[in-house]
């Protein structure tokens, strides 16, 4: 069984976008993962298709209905797949999340919209809260988007080879190393020489100093992690 996305959104002509180009799009046409969207809306018994109410205690915006959202979420089928709110509020997306989520059936994806979905339907449906940053959007479109790439870049013989996604940032809890191409100088600024010397030993000592100064540098979480996988103290 392959793969198998399932978003519900009040706007499923936002899909596939870039989900729908280049490797992720001819994966998709050779079957090795699908893409499904169903309406939030179609489930409001609204005369208005109304999915929305104000907020209980007052204050500013709308929040989903849980009525609505519940029969939305109960009409799909989703066997084992987790079934995932994307809001500011989650838990960080990372790359182990996705690995896992990769070697399963597939997931499905609620994408928020106003100010939040009714607490009860996330407790009653146990839903799994996840952000994809620390930033507040307009909706859970982009976000779902964001996550269904990061799993289906994974699979199997979507990308064109296995070691594409081995040697890459947040594998180990280290930020990527710097990359270059020909040619070999360009607006004088050259290729390091350690990168043309041939000496794969090297090279690789090369990367790994260098992917351990941009993790120190920018990502002092990472870092602290890192540390105590090799056994130090950060």
């Amino acid at each position: 069984m392959s793969f198998t996305a399932t978003v519900l959104t009040l706007y499923p002509d936002a899909f596939p976008g870039p989900l729908g180009v280049s490797l992720l799009e001819t994966a998709r046409r050779n079957g090795l993962w699908a893409l499904e969207t169903v309406d939030i809306r179609s489930f409001s018994r609204h005369k208005h298709a109304s999915v929305d109410d104000t907020p209980a205690g007052g204050g500013p915006g709308m929040v989903l209905r849980p009525d609505v959202a519940a029969a939305a979420i109960d009409s799909v089928d989703r066997g084992s797949r987790p079934l995932i709110h994307l809001t500011p509020r989650g838990r960080p997306l990372s790359q182990t999340l996705v690995r896992d989520w990769a070697a399963g059936p597939g997931v499905v994806v609620f994408c928020g919209r106003f100010e939040g979905l009714d607490q009860r339907v996330i407790e009653a449906r146990g839903m799994e809260e996840v952000s994809v940053g620390d930033a507040v959007l307009a909706g859970g479109e982009g976000p779902a988007m964001v996550l269904i790439e990061a799993c289906v870049r994974l699979i199997p013989g979507v990308l064109g080879k296995i070691e594409s996604t081995e040697d890459e940032s947040f594998e180990g809890d280290l930020l990527e190393y710097p990359h270059y191409t020909r040619p070999r100088s360009w607006d004088g600024r050259d290729i390091p020489e350690v990168l043309l010397s041939g000496d794969h030993g090297r090279i690789a000592r090369w990367r790994k100093d260098k992917a351990e100064e941009i993790t120190r540098q920018r990502r002092p979480d990472l870092w602290a992690r890192y540390q105590r996988r090799q056994g130090e103290e950060p």
